[in-house]
C-alpha cells in the first residue's frame, strides 16, 4: 500500500460513522419513560430545574444536569438522560466549540433537552458538526496540536478524536445496556412490553 494515499482522516472518521450508522437506529425509539427511568434511587439525571437534591445542578434552560465536585466516590448511577446529556454536551458540543467554530458549550450553560427527542435532536445535530469539524481538518490537521483548550494541548488532533470516538462508542454502550434492563424490567410476564 502506498503510504502517501492512505486517507487518515477518512479512516477516522469511519471509525465513528460505522458504529453511529448503527446506533442510531437503535436510539430513533427512545420514549421519555426511558430516557429518565432511574434503575436506583438518587441517581443523577436530567431534571426540571429546581427538583434536583444534587450538589450542582448545571443548565440554563428549563432542565438541568445533577453534578457534583468532587465527584462522590462511589459516582452515582446515572439515567440515559444524563448520560445522553454528557455525551451531548461535554463530549461533542464544548470540542465542537474548542476546535470547529460551534457556540460556546458548557455544563452550565446547555439548554438540556425535557425529552427523549429533544436529546435525540441535539445528538445528532452535535455529531454531524463534529464529523464536519474532523473532515475539515483534512490530513495536516490531524496532526496539529489540540491546544490548551484539552488537558494534553501537545497531543495532536488524532488523539483527540479518537478519544471522542472512544467515548462516544463507550457511553452509547451504556444507553443501550440501559434500554435492554429498561425493557427486561417492564416487560408482561409473556414477554412483552408492559
Amino acid at each position: 500500500m502506498n503510504e502517501n494515499a492512505f486517507d487518515w482522516n477518512r479512516t477516522l472518521r469511519e471509525q465513528w460513522a460505522f458504529h453511529w450508522n448503527v446506533l442510531r437506529g437503535r436510539l430513533a425509539d427512545l420514549t421519555d419513560e426511558e430516557y429518565f427511568w432511574s434503575l436506583v434511587p438518587d441517581a443523577w439525571s436530567v431534571r426540571p430545574r429546581g427538583s434536583s437534591t444534587a450538589p450542582i445542578q448545571g443548565g440554563s434552560g428549563d432542565y438541568t444536569i445533577d453534578f457534583a465536585f468532587p465527584e462522590p466516590v462511589p459516582a452515582p448511577f446515572t439515567t440515559i438522560a444524563w448520560r445522553l446529556g454528557h455525551v451531548i454536551v461535554g463530549v461533542l458540543a464544548a470540542r465542537n466549540a474548542a476546535h470547529f467554530g460551534a457556540p460556546p458549550a458548557s455544563y452550565e450553560s446547555w439548554e438540556y433537552a425535557g425529552s427523549a427527542a429533544g436529546a435525540l435532536d441535539q445528538l445528532h445535530t452535535q455529531v454531524d458538526v463534529w464529523l464536519a469539524g474532523v473532515a475539515g481538518l483534512g490530513e495536516a490537521g490531524l496532526r496539529v496540536p489540540v491546544g490548551e483548550k484539552e488537558p494534553y494541548p501537545d497531543a495532536p488532533m488524532a488523539d483527540l478524536v479518537l478519544h471522542i470516538h472512544r467515548e462516544l462508542i463507550h457511553h452509547l454502550s451504556e444507553v443501550f445496556l440501559l434500554r435492554d434492563l429498561y425493557l427486561h424490567a417492564h416487560a408482561a410476564p409473556n414477554g412483552a412490553a408492559r
